[in-house]
């Protein structure tokens, strides 16, 4: 929601009062107008590149086909330990991290490899793999892509293209710039929207008006359709946030603070004796233990570590269990499971899942594309109404007046003191607020001069 004229012109004359204009309208006013025009053009990048983001898995499909999927599904499963052997062949200086084990009978097993020449970042979301696709049933070596976190090329490519254009830590203030200020605006735009008239029917909030001049008509499709996506862009706002550079790191100090992080799995050291169990006898324990799905068994980095085997396949049911297993007596030593996250734990992780598409599946991703369609259309009209609203001697149309000047001392001290929390938990918004603020000051200063 970019922009709201107070005043509305219908075909009737309205029978209601309009509000008194109350400090708070004026500041949502103001808020909604000028930090609607601000985060604009970025807000419009991300809904473009979020709306292709959402169908990467059949884009996956499209794209990887021959490697993903098998020629002929049937017949008897080759043992795991031969299929890791095939992709060692073809990679010989390739060092085995991980096996992906598909639930689905047409997939491809995945093997992922540490192969030399490849980048190394601080995190798994920066550090790259060498996955090679084998086919379970002949043991043939489909092919293999450089991934990151399980992600293929394409992936990866518009992951970074949604998150920082490709820019690195510095493109990533963008995505944060927008997170950071959209609350504010929909908030801003809210208050407009159910507060224009005393008295205002569920219709007349929830549907547009067919009536009245052309401005007030795309008005009226401006308010209703942001009223209709107003918990989509906050949901998508704050699960932004979590995983953004400044705000999330802010976000990740507090869930530790409260113990609520995602807990990792901790297993006792093995003892080294005699030859080490099959994938296929490890594989084995994992199903007898209740995991069903794709799962991804980690392989040791030491001989007194265990094997690590976890659910990974995204989407509900939520599976989240893992298990340690003893390389060696094929014992399970440790286990972990989705009872065992705490709430804030759970609360992040099924707003990830949500945010990327992937909880309900295709719904998921058709509700997040019609989302990033309404933002568009959001922002189409709201230009379109600033447009309408410049002075008919030309020029642009005027910001609304600042709202400050309206709030007695009391109410701006706890006014200051609650923006300076909010700005030092998002401190992007609270460097760019500062920056508004003395922006927005000087011009209604040389506006009044």
């Amino acid at each position: 929601m970019t922009t709201i004229d107070p005043e509305i012109t219908t075909a009737k004359p309205e029978t209601t009062q309009a509000r008194p204009k109350s400090p708070l309208w004026a500041l949502a006013r103001r808020v909604h107008f000028m930090a609607g025009l601000m985060i604009a053009p970025f807000l419009a990048v991300l809904a473009l590149t979020g709306l292709i983001y959402a169908f990467t898995p059949q884009l996956n499909d499209l794209l990887y086909s021959d490697k993903l999927y098998v020629e002929s599904a049937g017949g008897p499963v080759r043992p795991l330990d031969d299929q890791v052997s095939a992709a060692l062949a073809s990679h010989p200086g390739g060092k085995v991290k991980s096996v992906i084990v598909p639930s689905d009978p047409e997939r491809t097993t995945q093997v992922v490899l540490d192969a030399p020449g490849l980048a190394h970042g601080a995190d798994h979301f920066s550090t790259e793999t060498l996955t090679v696709y084998v086919d379970p049933y002949t043991g043939k070596v489909n092919g293999d892509l450089v991934t990151v976190n399980n992600r293929p090329p394409a992936q990866v490519w518009l992951r970074e293209l949604h998150g920082s254009l490709h820019l690195g830590d510095t493109g990533r203030l963008y995505s944060e710039f927008v997170a950071s200020w959209l609350p504010f605006v929909v908030l801003g735009g809210l208050v407009l929207w159910i507060g224009r008239r005393r008295k205002r029917t569920a219709r007349a909030l929830l549907l547009p008006a067919n009536t009245g001049s052309p401005r007030a008509r795309t008005r009226s499709r401006h308010g209703a359709l942001g009223l209709w996506l107003a918990v989509g862009l906050l949901g998508v706002s704050v699960t932004g946030l979590t995983w953004s550079n400044y705000a999330g790191g802010r976000f990740d100090s507090a869930i530790a603070a409260l113990d609520a992080k995602s807990p990792s799995l901790t297993a006792p050291a093995v003892q080294a004796s005699g030859a080490a169990i099959s994938l296929d006898r490890a594989l084995s324990v994992a199903r007898a233990e209740g995991l069903s799905d794709q799962v991804t068994i980690t392989v040791p980095t030491a001989d007194t570590k265990p094997l690590k085997i976890a659910e990974t396949a995204e989407g509900l049911p939520i599976r989240k269990t893992t298990i340690a297993v003893d390389p060696y007596t094929a014992e399970v030593t440790a286990r972990q499971g989705w009872d065992d996250f705490p709430l804030l734990a759970k609360l992040t992780t099924l707003g990830v899942q949500i945010h990327s598409g992937t909880l309900f599946g295709f719904a998921n991703q058709l509700a997040m594309a019609l989302l990033a369609v309404g933002a568009l259309a959001l922002l189409v009209l709201g230009y379109r109404m600033w447009w309408r609203r410049r002075p008919t001697t030309g020029g642009l149309a005027a910001a609304p007046e600042p709202a400050w000047r309206q709030v007695s001392v009391p109410v701006l001290v706890v006014a200051i003191v609650v923006v300076g929390a909010i700005g030092w938990a998002l401190p992007v918004f609270g460097v760019t607020l500062v920056a508004f603020v003395l922006v927005d000051g000087l011009r209604t200063a040389k506006s009044r001069v």
